[in-house]
């Protein structure tokens, strides 16, 4: 459920409000244990959303260091290579 939750600290460019929303949405629905909530439930479903993405940008905004930034592509591609590696292991086993 939290596959959505990645690092989004010091990477060129910057993390995008719509990541930030992203993580934010993946962490209320396991805090709360659904993914979509009921009509009664929605506005504070959509309410904390909003707070954790406030709070998550916050922190983004907050954090320095003396790190070079990340590039996207190539961690993504990392990524890829090591899904890869991990999915073509588990076939041999």
């Amino acid at each position: 459920m939290c596959r959505n939750i990645h690092t989004l600290h010091n990477f060129e460019p910057p993390a995008e409000r719509a990541e930030v929303r992203a993580a934010a949405l993946q962490y209320v629905r396991k805090v709360a244990g659904m993914t979509k909530p009921s009509q009664a439930n929605q506005a504070a479903f959509d309410d904390a959303v909003a707070r954790v993405a406030r709070a998550t940008q916050d922190l983004l905004d907050a954090l320095v260091t003396s790190a070079p930034p990340k590039d996207r592509e190539v961690e993504a591609a990392k990524a890829r290579e090591r899904s890869r590696l991990r999915f073509a292991t588990a076939e041999v086993g």
